[in-house]
């Protein structure tokens, strides 16, 4: 039988981190009782463990003596606790996961901002209670989907989940959460190192018949993950050590899997995977190593070591001298380590490294640039990252700095942005020849040219500011970091672009500001930095010679979307046509016989053009413009007159109107005789005066076709 061990089984982060800190603390109690606050994990054998360390466990801080030294379990505390038990002089260590803490910042921080908090998870797991704690103790509780029904909910509802909840079960409490709240804000909380675990554990549960999941049965994480497997057709074992194995269980199997909870120690998980070892050579009388394998892609061959995962050394496990703390006692110049600030002074800081001695931070070496007091840095009581200058500074102390760690951790931070090509997030300190500085933990540049997607002429604006930026140049040898704010703007600009034109439709009025003005148009940005064309024929109902006539940069206008290019990303807009068609009312307010005033807006040689409204034009035919001959129309009317006319004829249907200047005079007679020149002489016309039944051939030719381009 093949047995394989998941690469994530065993202790995560959170245990790994309360586990060490639990071991130091007892190293260092200086004879003081050790205490945890309830189990510090959620297994009986690590729990075992510690109180062969002299760390015993209370239910609860009522009662808690000051002599004594007391440690937050992983799933931690409500926060309210621990304050009143620090004001009332208790010594309090605070080994509350990581992700936990997280979790109850963020239910306090909804509590704060008015939503009814909502907590996916067991309620009476100890993680679920303080972060319901730190809701105030309001905060409502969900198992399963089905608890939501009945459930009393605000209008607004923020969701988080217990770290070691399943995303299945999270995501179906938070699709309820979407029907039943008006607003919903949502913290998926789960742990990354959770999450991680059940995806391997449901991998190999579909590839192995049988999976062996080893951990304390009272850790809702472990419960989980034999839950998984079971769903994902695997014969499933839930065991907390060796001895619960049967080797009934394995009879027949070629392959068998293996994992572990988040608080389950690697020296009971390497007990269960040889323990299935003796069980197969017992069988075939060979060796461990000839049973062993190659690892699967999802797994690890039995023969490779789990111990590396574990958060208690092996010498630890076998009742041996913690070697955890030997690790400080082997400190060496250029090692990375965590601090706890205990003093604060003009010139300097103290911190505790858990060192035989006090590590100190000069002023120049806590910031940088230089704050000017300590004070202005850190503060007692903070933890923070520090980098070791010098073992001995003569006195016996090691010499730290907390802006050497910050330059470290911001370069790798950086590599990985770069490689991943994340966008980061900088303030801007200060313009500079060229571009802009800002303060990455370590010194980046800004080139102008990169600073917007648009031209800034006042690249001072933006100090102060924290922006987005991506790395295009990133140097360490020679410290040179090269960032741009444009290119975070561009993919922005196309990612709300792609969306726009996803959502366009052809018909839809939208609001609109005019950014460019051309000669053939103007451009107007709909939402976004997207932009449309606006036509010089689509501005107004009337003819428009320069859009500038109209328009000015800045204006904000409703226009139409008369054409969407999707392929080309072109967007064709109208301001006429979000406005009231003139030729529609025309009738309610103009009508024939009546006299308008007007200005002349083009003279061709059959007459002139004179806009009476808007969008509306009429036609004073050449026969119309003078009681008497006129050969050119330029001799008696130009452009941009005002005039006086009488209204003809109006037909909507074609757009046309037709108007006469002489008759708004009065000039017109019973004997008058109009000519119309025809080419080789004149013909004389005999008019009933306003009788406009009688048609005369002036009115005929007032009547042709106009070329498309001279009716508009």
């Amino acid at each position: 039988m093949e047995v394989f061990v998941a690469r994530n089984a065993g202790f995560c982060f959170g245990v790994r981190r309360a586990m060490e800190l639990a071991m130091l603390t007892a190293e260092n109690s200086e004879g003081k009782k050790v205490h945890s606050v309830g189990p510090l994990i959620h297994n009986p054998q690590a729990v075992e463990k510690l109180v062969s360390l002299g760390i015993g466990a209370v239910e609860s801080l009522d009662g808690a003596e000051p002599e004594s030294i007391y440690i937050v379990r992983t799933h931690g505390l409500p926060p309210s606790i621990i304050e009143e038990a620090r004001r009332g002089g208790i010594n309090i260590v605070d080994g509350t996961c990581p992700f936990v803490a997280r979790a109850q910042q963020w239910a306090a921080s909804l509590k704060a901002d008015g939503y009814q908090v909502m907590v996916v998870g067991d309620p009476g797991h100890p993680e679920v209670m303080g972060i319901v704690g730190a809701a105030d103790h309001e905060a409502l509780v969900c198992r399963a989907p089905e608890d939501l029904d009945g459930m009393d909910l605000r209008r607004r509802v923020g969701v988080i989940a217990q770290t070691t909840q399943t995303f299945e079960n999270f995501r179906r409490c938070v699709d309820i959460l979407l029907e039943k709240a008006e607003e919903l804000k949502i913290f998926n909380t789960i742990c990354t190192a959770t999450a991680q675990r059940q995806e391997e554990a449901v991998r190999m549960a579909r590839e192995y018949p049988v999976m062996v999941v080893v951990g304390g049965r009272n850790s809702a994480n472990t419960t989980n993950l034999a839950e998984l497997c079971r769903k994902a057709g695997a014969r499933t074992y839930h065991v907390e050590t060796k001895d619960e194995l049967d080797p009934a269980w394995f009879k027949g199997v070629k392959n068998a899997g293996v994992t572990g909870g988040a608080s389950t120690p690697s020296w009971i998980i390497e007990g269960v995977v040889n323990k299935m070892n003796e069980f197969e050579n017992e069988a075939s009388g060979v060796g461990t190593e000839e049973t062993s394998k190659a690892s699967e892609p999802t797994a690890e061959p039995v023969t490779e070591s789990v111990a590396t995962e574990s958060a208690v050394p092996e010498s630890a496990a076998e009742g041996g001298k913690d070697i955890y703390s030997e690790t400080f006692r082997n400190l060496s110049v250029g090692q990375i380590i965590k601090a706890k600030v205990v003093q604060v002074q003009s010139e300097e800081v103290l911190v505790d490294i858990g060192y035989k001695s006090e590590g100190v931070i000069p002023l120049a070496e806590l910031k940088d640039p230089s704050p000017a007091a300590p004070s202005d840095a850190v503060s007692v009581g903070d933890e923070i990252t520090v980098y070791v200058v010098k073992l001995d500074d003569g006195e016996g102390n090691v010499v730290l700095s907390k802006r050497r760690a910050d330059a470290h951790q911001a370069w790798e931070y950086l590599r990985e942005a770069k490689a991943k090509n994340e966008t980061i997030e900088a303030t801007v300190r200060e313009r500079t020849k060229g571009g802009l500085l800002v303060d990455l933990g370590v010194r980046g540049f800004v080139p102008a040219s990169h600073a917007s997607r648009e031209y800034v002429e006042d690249l001072g604006v933006l100090v102060g500011k924290k922006l987005p930026f991506k790395i295009i140049e990133l140097d360490e040898g020679r410290r040179n970091i090269v960032l741009s704010h444009k290119l975070v703007e561009e993919e922005e600009y196309q990612e709300t672009k792609k969306e726009t034109f996803a959502g366009l439709q052809e018909g839809a009025v939208l609001e609109g500001v005019v950014k460019r003005l051309a000669n053939f148009g103007a451009f107007v940005d709909i939402g976004h930095g997207v932009e449309g064309l606006l036509h010089v024929s689509e501005i107004a109902w009337s003819r428009v010679k320069q859009p500038s006539d109209i328009l000015s940069i800045g204006q904000k206008i409703q226009v139409k979307v008369i054409g969407v290019d999707r392929e080309n990303e072109r967007i064709s807009l109208s301001l006429k046509q979000a406005m009231p068609d003139p030729w529609s009312t025309v009738g309610e307010k103009f009508q024939t016989g009546q006299i308008v005033h007007g200005e002349v807006t083009r003279v061709v040689d059959f007459g002139a053009f004179v806009r009476i409204a808007d969008g509306l034009e009429g036609l004073v035919h050449v026969s119309q413009l003078a009681d008497r001959h006129v050969a050119k129309p330029s001799d008696v009317v130009n452009v941009g007159e005002p005039v006086e006319a009488k209204i003809l004829n109006i037909d909507p249907a074609a757009h046309r109107i037709s108007l006469s200047i002489k008759e708004a005079h009065g000039a017109a007679s019973p004997e008058a005789k109009p000519e119309k020149d025809v080419g080789e002489g004149m013909v004389t016309e005999v008019a009933a005066p306003n009788d406009h039944n009688f048609t005369s051939l002036g009115e005929i030719a007032g009547n042709i076709e106009l070329p498309k381009s001279d009716r508009e």
